[in-house]
């Protein structure tokens, strides 16, 4: 019986200590082949490259794996994966991470490391963005195999529903080990900006942008509650922004 085709990608590029440990994990599932970028493209969200050149290199940082550092950005990684690196192949899922950082709330938008699974999600393929809430390119994380494997092995033997990608966040390690894992809604939170004004040696002004993530939301079944409450999060997201209930509202409201 054939292994699992599984693609990995991240947004903190081919090199970080996040994409080996989610190659290290997903090696055991499946046959791997990693698309990634060969520099971080964290903040990148869904953008892709149109007008520049990409550029796609054999890496062997993988030993036998099947590697690519790609030029562009997360979202470009799963394109030429697809169409080009595993043309004609079928692509049985797609991972994304570990991302050094979190990607709960809002931060989702942003994170170049869900829009590479999202953009797997067009593409019809069942797709997973794995985070962990802890910044520091050194952070432990020896405690997310164990549910990595998991969440790993139930989208392969299960599937996801079609569209879907999957947000999984892991709390940051601490001395109790993690309580185990919830189904979450995306917690109503967002980062309010400043942006510090500077100037650099020759006296000319830049701005550097600051600010604080702020949880408005007190319900106990969102995303940042469970990470707060030392759970792993998943959120299940989609691409289809279209807000339907406003429809009706807006039909009846406008006289257009």
């Amino acid at each position: 019986m054939a292994k699992p085709l599984i693609l990995v990608c991240n947004d903190d590029g081919i090199t970080s200590r996040g994409i080996r440990k989610l190659v290290n994990v997903v090696k055991n599932l499946g046959e791997v082949v990693v698309v990634a970028p060969d520099s971080p493209q964290s903040g990148m969200g869904h953008a892709i490259t149109v007008g520049d050149t990409l550029r796609l290199t054999k890496n062997d940082l993988f030993g036998d794996i099947e590697a690519y550092e790609c030029s562009g950005t997360p979202a470009d990684c799963i394109k030429l994966a697809k169409h080009y690196v595993l043309k004609g192949k079928k692509i049985d899922l797609i991972v994304s991470g570990v991302n050094h950082g979190s990607n709960s709330s809002i931060s989702v938008l942003y994170s170049g490391t869900m829009s590479a699974a999202i953009e797997g999600a067009i593409e019809g393929v069942p797709s997973i963005g794995f985070s962990l809430c802890d910044f520091d390119p050194s952070a432990d994380m020896d405690h997310v195999d164990n549910y990595i494997e998991k969440v790993v092995t139930e989208a392969l033997k299960n599937g996801l529903p079609k569209g879907i990608a999957l947000n999984v966040n892991f709390p940051v390690k601490q001395k109790e080990p993690i309580k185990g894992i919830k189904m979450c809604r995306q917690a109503n939170a967002n980062w309010e900006e400043d942006f510090d004004e500077r100037k650099d040696p020759y006296g000319r002004k830049y701005f550097w942008m600051v600010g604080n993530f702020v949880n408005h939301d007190k319900g106990e079944d969102n995303d940042e509650w469970a990470l707060a409450n030392n759970y792993v999060s998943i959120v299940p997201c989609q691409f289809d922004m279209t807000a339907h209930h406003a429809i009706p509202h807006l039909n009846e409201a406008w006289d257009i």
